[in-house]
């Protein structure tokens, strides 16, 4: 692995480019990316998943636009079942709702009807042919589609398999439109109105329970879906209520609101998800690029977790090797700065789920090299708020310590993985080892770039009786022989330790420098 002092050498992004080694591997498998996979038919059980994680998962994912309570608890089941039988690092669990959404009607006898690029038709949210479509009226289930569409916009239908212009507004109930293109009608496709500001609500009644179900399975993340404005998340929040006030809300960015909205969503969120899937037709696909680069560098600034998503290793799915373009686009992500990526149908269907996972691994241990640290420090650090929290003072001194020290690592004691995540914005060169005793904490930490959570055994003494800075000393010793059994620290290496000034969550304002080792250096003091 490239060393600090190796980028205190280049100390310019390009400097550090140019200097890259095509032939040069990590000597170690510090991978700062965490990997992100789908639990489908393929992957549902506990061999299945830990056959994954040995390849570099980290958070199992649950796409509630598919599949019944039963199938979904099994995967809940599955995913623990695993962790416990199988030694290592803790693992998460994230529920993916379906989200607020236009579908159109049945075809009589959900026939595939023909339809030739010019034919003219009505789209119609009339009942009486919610379930008679065909081509010369085809049912649309959002009542509100004539109030806030006009004459020029495009409707795309089916990912964008069909798509036909708007000609006129006809009343309430009718739009007339124009195919653009040869195809098929056919029974319950999706519908995406580009460019058109949509009214849905936030949440249907089905995610409403589906977020429910995972409050009671104690999820750890929700990735919410279709998220155009920050009341959006506000109105997930009041559902998970006091029971689940610790899980992470994911804002998938999909359409254009919410691209347009991603300042105010940002700021209530607790991670983002770039989800091109959706995102590609809701807006021109060449526009995608920018809008993900913007969203990254948007949350990196901010300090919190970013996540791409949606074929990134799709030819993986039937086929054993990916397309370059695909390992240049996971490259590029990681490069842009994601903290995660991942799978869908790579590994929820896919022939070779375990190859992909190996192939995401190993595509993001190698991208990360080609990270300016140094640089993206010194920028990251000249646009942090002044005045600093104490907090985010400590971890951009914990990693400028790394920096200058050529530190092994940094570790962490932690109540809620706060401390982690700031210490992960600024992009050390070396791991982040985080301690806590929050279980919870521990799996959802896998969401930010560099951070290796380590869930501390031991239960909390009562400091009234027993010795607070011994049971820190502890927690520290333990944190370093996790790391070296990892193999992501060697004994002897030098130690930035970042901690509070006593127990519980916002205290961290203390660094300490210490060797890898069993007494922490104090046997000589």
């Amino acid at each position: 692995m490239a060393s600090s002092l190796d980028h205190l050498a280049a100390r310019t992004r390009v400097e550090w480019l140019a200097g890259l080694n095509t032939e040069y591997h990590p000597a170690r498998n510090y991978r700062r990316t965490s990997i992100i996979g789908t639990i489908g038919p393929k992957t549902n059980s506990v061999p299945a998943i830990n056959t994954l994680r040995k390849h570099g998962l980290n958070v199992v994912r649950m796409n509630f636009s598919h599949g019944s309570y039963e199938y979904h608890q099994s995967v809940v089941d599955h995913a623990k079942e695993a962790e416990r039988i199988q030694p290592g690092r803790p693992l998460a669990v994230a529920l993916d709702t379906k989200g607020p959404e236009i579908r159109t009607g049945n075809t009589v006898g959900d026939a595939d009807i023909p339809i030739a690029q010019g034919t003219e038709l009505n789209i119609t949210t009339d009942d009486k042919y919610a379930t008679k479509c065909d081509d010369k009226n085809m049912y649309v289930d959002y009542k509100n589609i004539t109030k806030v569409i006009e004459a020029g916009r495009t409707i795309y239908v089916d990912d964008g398999v069909l798509s036909f212009e708007v000609l006129k507004v006809v009343d309430d109930q009718t739009l007339h439109v124009r195919c653009m293109n040869n195809g098929k009608i056919s029974s319950k496709k999706g519908v995406n109105l580009p460019k058109t500001d949509v009214d849905l609500p936030a949440l249907s009644e089905k995610d409403k329970n589906d977020l429910r179900f995972g409050v009671k399975n104690k999820v750890d993340m929700v990735f919410a879906s279709f998220i155009r404005r920050a009341s959006d998340i506000t109105a997930i929040r009041e559902v998970l209520g006091e029971a689940g006030k610790d899980i992470q809300i994911i804002a998938k960015i999909e359409n254009q609101q919410g691209v347009n909205n991603f300042d105010e969503i940002l700021e209530v969120t607790d991670g983002v998800m770039v989800a091109r899937g959706d995102l590609g037709i809701e807006i021109p696909p060449a526009q995608v690029f920018i809008a993900q680069k913007m969203m990254i560098a948007k949350c990196n600034m901010a300090g919190k977790p970013v996540i791409c998503a949606t074929q990134m290793l799709e030819s993986m799915t039937y086929n054993p090797r990916p397309t370059r373009a695909e390992v240049s686009d996971v490259g590029n992500a990681v490069t842009d700065g994601a903290d995660c990526v991942m799978l869908s149908g790579e590994t929820a269907k896919g022939n070779y789920a375990k190859e992909s996972v190996g192939m995401m691994h190993e595509t993001c241990l190698i991208a990360e090299q080609g990270i300016s640290y140094v640089s993206h420090f010194d920028e990251l650090r000249s646009l942090a708020p002044r005045p600093c929290e104490t907090m985010e003072s400590c971890a951009i001194a914990a990693v400028s310590s790394s920096l200058e020290l050529n530190a092994g690592a940094i570790l962490v004691l932690t109540t809620s993985g706060k401390s982690a995540r700031m210490i992960s914005k600024y992009r050390p060169v070396c791991p982040i080892i985080m301690v806590t005793r929050n279980a919870t904490a521990s799996r959802y930490s896998h969401l930010y770039r560099g951070v290796y959570p380590f869930l501390f055994p031991e239960r909390k003494p009562d400091f009234n009786k027993e010795n607070w800075q011994e049971d820190v000393d502890n927690r520290l010793k333990w944190g370093i022989e996790s790391a070296i059994k990892l193999n992501i620290l060697s004994k002897g290496d030098k130690v930035v330790c970042v901690q509070g000034w006593r127990g519980g969550m916002g205290h961290t304002n203390t660094i300490r420098i210490v060797p890898a080792e069993e007494d922490l250096g104090l046997a000589d003091a």
